[in-house]
């Protein structure tokens, strides 16, 4: 059993990284001693460069990790998980983005999410526990593949009702009950 109070959480921003106003960002500055992936200069499509940056801000943590992943931070984490380096307490992982169907104009395209080597999206059992975080009417997923990557994940569903992206774009800011899912992940580990 991990002691709760020893656990990192480490914060995996999508491919829009650090937004002020982004639940991840308010979250984060709630934490004491959390952590954030940073993001990155170059290559800002890369699935490698993006899974070796993680794998980076896990190298410099000491003691248990928990992971809060959002969009295709979400894909980053399962990528990195293929060959993790090592172990993780457990992931809160929010809205997955489906880049196996086409984005919404002013995401990457379907060209670029194959340059950057986001195909296909891994579908393996997790080697930790996690909690996939599902929207009813997110535009990047429909909740049908975001329920069925759970499952192959082998990572308990919640389902979060009708929250967009779970971004500022649909009114999320302050993000209350994902506070609440960290809570729960951290009293489950301890």
């Amino acid at each position: 059993m991990t002691d709760s109070r020893s656990i990192t959480t480490l914060f995996v921003p999508g491919l829009r990284d650090h937004v002020a106003d982004h639940w991840q960002t308010l979250m984060a500055e709630r934490i004491p001693g959390s952590r954030t992936v940073e993001p990155l200069t170059e290559n800002k499509l890369s699935r490698k460069a993006r899974v070796a940056a993680l794998d980076e801000a896990l190298a410099g943590i000491e003691g248990d990790v928990l992971l809060v992943a959002h969009s295709a931070g979400v894909l980053t984490t399962v990528f990195w998980d293929w060959a993790p380096t090592r172990p993780i307490a457990g992931a809160l992982l929010v809205a997955p983005a489906d880049v196996e169907s086409a984005m919404p104009e002013g995401y990457p395209t379907m060209d670029e999410i194959v340059g950057g080597g986001w195909l296909p999206i891994p579908r393996w059992p997790l080697s930790f526990p996690a909690t996939v975080v599902a929207s009813r009417n997110d535009p990047l997923a429909e909740y049908s593949r975001t329920e069925a990557l759970a499952g192959a994940w082998g990572a308990r569903l919640h389902d979060a009702g009708d929250v967009g992206h779970l971004n500022p774009a649909a009114g999320f800011g302050d993000w209350p009950e994902g506070f609440r899912l960290w809570e729960e992940m951290l009293l489950e580990l301890g």
